[in-house]
């Protein structure tokens, strides 16, 4: 399945692990993060999906944010993890990883009626 046609409801549940897993990886600007999200395959994420989540994470305390000067350019805003919000990042994840075994046993199960059934 393409990313495009993700159904928005499961974007929406993943996109915040997805967010803090990017950001383990170190500071970056908002585009840098749907870029890098997009090349993991998740499709195109909006600024006006992906900023009010990052805006939530500072005010919950998991990211910090950071001006810096752009390279002949304007300036650009950074985001990275507090140390509360790499123990958030990893505990989402631990949880995300739950949760999608857990679905995952369900569904596999639709599969294999449908195999059943051609």
């Amino acid at each position: 399945m393409s990313p495009e046609r993700w159904p928005s409801e499961w974007m929406r549940s993943a996109l915040g692990v997805c967010v803090l897993r990017a950001l383990l990886e170190g500071p970056n600007y908002g585009y840098a993060i749907t870029q890098r999200l997009a090349a993991a395959g998740l499709g195109n994420i909006k600024g006006g999906t992906l900023y009010p989540l990052l805006g939530r994470f500072e005010e919950s305390g998991f990211v910090e944010v950071e001006w810096r000067p752009g390279d002949g350019g304007p300036g650009r805003k950074y985001f990275s993890l507090t140390d509360q919000g790499r123990a958030h990042a990893r505990s989402m994840a631990e949880l995300w990883a739950d949760f999608t075994k857990t679905t995952r046993e369900l569904t596999d199960g639709a599969l294999e009626k449908r195999r059943e059934l051609t």
